[in-house]
């Protein structure tokens, strides 16, 4: 068969350039599909396509471009469990998690597209009773969305319902590794009857969403990936005049667990911080920082399990953990772990190589781990537990103290993405929220997840503002504050004379 191409102003096309690239699973490492790598110029096409749209399709009501969404929110609705074994075969999630990725496209559409009849702007007083005064927000124009693979369906529908219920076109990039999960959610928008060059899409690799970010006439990128890539976005847009960006990026997230925690709370949310998505989601939690009185039963709970936690086929509902996602994830855990043991960590937990018999018949081709848990005293200098693995790699830390030192443990990373505390004292809790450095946090909760209608994103070298929920219409639009007279005379605020004076008295 010819390789799935990009879907650019309407079209489906190969592109100008003849590379292409497969799609395997990662659990299997079964070919699911070839693609068309995406050059810069098909980026240039794109992003043509988007800006010639941008006024027609601008000029539609809120509600009109919502209709367009409540058709994809229905199907994701029709599809839920084979679009889920298709997210869990691509990216290796157990099939729950392939599942809740799908519901979670599902809820960000209904989000938007819901939004569109709610009330917008803000009508504000004027201090001139014969004034109105209001803001209303306008879209920006052409927004770039680059989207992660561990993910794949959920966050393009972050970054794009808003953006194009907002009134702005799109261009989206999708991650490499997940290309085919990005093809169904393309023919979902051609199936729409979208207005053509409002929804494009190139597939490709990082030259491809580098010309997203490089193209002036893309006026916000919303991306969500690693920190390294991030980075480099912020460092290129930031300050340029008329041009925007919101970034979601990773951490090196903990769990504090408190001598006033229910440790069956503790140790369930540890378990499902660590090891949900095989560590692979950007608010896994890679520390564990517990109180020294309640420390040795937490571990020997914690690494009783981890010892047990059933690694398997992604399409077994009773597996808890899959394949991580390609064999650099791979490489970079097992740098990881070696890094752990030089630095001089005590190992509590070596699953790095599994042993045959836990690898499912047929899969022996796929990026299998285990859980990697070890246990030291806290040390700033240690790189183990202050860079991101993104992997099944857990530190054990105890604490001495009160909450007000979990807490500077806690902080003392240069991300800040989430957290959680485990306490079932109030004032613990409240500490943590009001101290911890983070955009997103938990209480008696795993360190995952959050519901579609809140923000996401972090702090310090984790983010530069959210790209989803409310906050993200920030991005995505401009705000223009209104005053209208209403009298047949002018007269100004604070006090200003509205006399109109001349030489001649």
């Amino acid at each position: 068969m010819a390789p799935h191409g990009h879907y650019v102003d309407g079209d489906w096309r190969t592109g100008q350039g003849t590379a292409t690239f497969e799609s395997r699973s990662p659990a299997t490492r079964e070919r699911l599909g070839e693609f068309a790598r995406g050059t810069p110029a098909d980026v240039e096409e794109a992003v043509a396509a988007a800006e010639a749209a941008q006024d027609e399709w601008r000029a539609l009501s809120y509600i009109d471009r919502a209709e367009f969404l409540w058709e994809i929110y229905h199907e994701l609705r029709d599809r839920h469990d084979e679009l889920g074994a298709v997210v869990s075969r691509e990216c290796g999630k157990e099939i729950s998690e392939g599942k809740a990725d799908v519901t979670e496209a599902w809820h960000m559409v209904e989000w938007a597209a819901g939004n569109a009849r709610h009330p917008h702007g803000d009508v504000v007083p004027s201090e001139i009773a014969a004034k109105d005064a209001y803001m209303r927000r306008k879209p920006r124009g052409v927004v770039g969305c680059i989207t992660p693979w561990n993910f794949p369906v959920a966050i393009p529908f972050w970054h794009m319902a808003l953006a194009l219920v907002e009134g702005n076109t799109v261009v989206w990039k999708p991650a490499e590794q997940t290309p085919y999960c990005a093809q169904i959610v393309a023919e979902m928008f051609d199936d729409t009857g979208i207005p053509d060059g409002v929804f494009n899409m190139v597939q490709g690799y990082g030259d491809a969403g580098n010309a997203v970010v490089e193209n002036d006439a893309v006026d916000t990128v919303l991306f969500t990936g690693s920190a390294e890539v991030g980075h480099s976005i912020a460092e290129k847009l930031g300050g340029v005049p008329g041009r925007d960006v919101a970034l979601e990026m990773g951490g090196k997230n903990a769990v504090v667990v408190t001598e006033e925690a229910d440790l069956d709370i503790a140790v369930h949310a540890a378990v499902m911080s660590a090891f949900k998505t095989t560590g692979q989601r950007c608010v896994s939690a890679e520390r564990l920082v517990v109180h020294e009185d309640v420390y040795d039963e937490f571990k020997a709970r914690f690494v009783d399990l981890a010892a047990d936690v059933a690694v398997g086929d992604p399409l077994d509902e009773r597996t808890f953990m899959g394949p991580l996602a390609d064999a650099d994830q791979v490489e970079k855990f097992r740098e990881y772990n070696a890094l752990a043991r030089e630095e001089g960590v005590d190992v509590l937990v070596d699953r790095a190589e599994l042993a045959d018999g836990e690898i499912p018949d047929g899969h022996e081709d796929g990026f299998w781990v285990g859980p990697f848990v070890y246990e030291t005293d806290y040390d700033p200098e240690l790189r183990c537990i202050s860079e991101e693995v993104f992997g099944p790699h857990v530190a054990l830390i105890p604490y001495a103290g009160g909450i007000e030192r979990a807490v500077e443990i806690h902080n003392a990373v240069d991300y800040g993405l989430a957290g959680a505390v485990i306490s079932e004292d109030y004032r613990q809790l409240n500490y943590y929220r009001d101290h911890a450095e983070v955009g997103l946090s938990y209480g008696n909760l795993p360190c995952i997840g959050a519901e579609v209608h809140l923000p996401f994103g972090g702090v310090k070298k984790s983010g530069h503002g959210p790209a989803s929920a409310r906050e993200a219409i920030e991005a995505v639009t401009e705000r223009t504050a209104w005053t209208l007279n209403n009298a047949t005379e002018i007269e100004m605020a604070q006090g200003l004379s509205a006399t109109l004076s001349t030489d001649d008295g």
